[in-house]
């Protein structure tokens, strides 16, 4: 399979999500990054299971899909992305890594692409190494279940959070053993100044898994329709067919659900031309 055009699903949030399936659909997508939420495969409901039915779906239209595990509340009502992996408090961290290991089982069900994951922010006075030593508790624990699944994690840098950068990124791989895959969202490595994108492609093209695109501009971490930002594609495009990238890249207009339909057709409008 070549590079394949997707959408994540936390742009379509207002979007029941077998409609959402059937719009991305319908408008020529070829990929869903379906982040697990309220009605969304919430591992936790237990008054219904849509998971034999969205399978039904992706098979029926021939999607190709990851799991997207940055659900804003789904964990805890009064934090946003609380608890993680960083979090202080092992009870607390723990719930995360249940979290994680029942989106691989999700993933594992859907033949998902990967199961896509962040490290958390530090909300407490945890020095580097203490919040290393969290950190790398809870992947380990994670990536053991999903080796054992054949699922694929795609971590991702998100700005503010503990890994952050593609550096961080580096120091992770360097202080672990693990088979982590990487999920580079561009527009992540434009805002931060990170470094030419088709570089960084290229240096990473043996562990990139899952990649996220949306526009952005230089230190302001807002995710922007194409055309309102500053970033190039059409080199980012050309350095992942260098790369012989054959996953999806998935549009993450996480602030556009009040105008979802609407953003999904410009995106695709924008580029579908590209790929």
């Amino acid at each position: 399979m070549s590079i394949y055009l997707g959408y994540n699903t936390n742009g379509l949030a207002n979007h029941a999500l077998e409609d959402a399936v059937e719009l991305l659909a319908n408008q020529g997508y070829l990929g869903i990054g379906i982040t697990l939420d309220h009605g969304a495969l919430n591992p936790y409901d237990e008054k219904f299971d849509q998971l034999p039915g969205v399978k039904e779906l992706l098979d029926k239209y021939g999607l190709q899909s990851v799991i997207e595990t940055g659900a804003r509340f789904l964990l805890d009502p009064h934090a946003k992305h609380e608890p993680t992996l960083v979090s202080h408090g092992w009870e607390a961290r723990e719930r995360r890594a249940d979290f994680l290991k029942r989106a691989i089982m999700i993933a594992a069900t859907l033949g998902s692409e990967c199961v896509s994951l962040w490290s958390g922010t530090v909300h407490d006075d945890a020095d580097e190494e203490t919040t290393w030593e969290r950190l790398l508790h809870g992947l380990t624990s994670v990536a053991d279940i999903a080796a054992a699944n054949g699922v694929a994690l795609g971590f991702e840098p998100e700005p503010g959070m503990f890994i952050d950068t593609l550096d961080r990124f580096e120091e992770l791989l360097q202080r672990s053993s693990l088979d982590l895959k990487l999920t580079m969202d561009v527009g992540h490595v434009h805002c931060q100044s990170e470094g030419d994108i088709p570089t960084l492609i290229q240096r990473y093209q043996d562990r990139l898994v899952n990649v996220h695109l949306e526009d952005m501009r230089r230190n302001v971490h807002e995710h922007l329709m194409f055309g309102d930002g500053e970033i190039d594609f059409p080199p980012i495009i050309q350095a992942l067919r260098a790369a012989n990238y054959a996953g999806g890249v998935f549009v993450e207009l996480s602030r556009h659900s009040h105008d979802g339909a609407r953003a999904m057709q410009r995106a695709y409008e924008y580029l579908s031309p590209l790929l």
